[in-house]
């Protein structure tokens, strides 16, 4: 009987180590599942990362571009700007010149003036160079 006890004592010990080890194994087994769940959230946290990396590049070189555009713009605006600026003072230029040539010869010759024509064509002169100036002037700082 005492053989009989020992051999019962001996598969008892042999049945708590495989409980132990089943258990053990158990474990192991829900850390291998914990570890493939965090092994794919990290694969797709991984892959949406990268995702976000390239849309947030490709916004900023779409930035860089808008910002590229913009100042062209603007040099393209003040540019436009200085050539009408250019265009009012080439036309104020040749409306001056125009006046100028007619009050210069009014009269062809110095023999066909009087004295009174000669003093209101000098006059007249120094009226349109007068007014010519302001003009000029007038448009330049305004348009500046």
């Amino acid at each position: 009987m005492l053989q009989h006890c020992k051999t019962l004592q001996h598969f008892a010990t042999h049945c708590n180590t495989l409980q132990h080890t089943a258990t053990h194994c158990n474990t192991l087994q829900h850390t291998i599942t914990h570890c493939i769940t965090l092994q794919h959230f990290a694969t797709h946290c991984c892959n949406t990362l990268q995702h976000t990396a390239t849309h947030c590049n490709t916004l900023q070189h779409t930035a860089i571009h808008c910002n590229t555009t913009q100042h062209t713009a603007l040099h393209c605006n003040t540019l436009q700007h200085t050539a009408t600026r250019c265009n009012i003072l080439q036309h104020t230029a040749t409306h001056c010149n125009t006046l100028q040539h007619t009050a210069t010869h009014s009269l062809d010759t110095p023999q066909q003036r009087t004295a009174t024509q000669t003093q209101t064509a000098t006059h007249y002169n120094a009226f349109t160079a007068a007014h010519c100036n302001n003009t000029l002037q007038h448009r330049h700082s305004h348009h500046k």
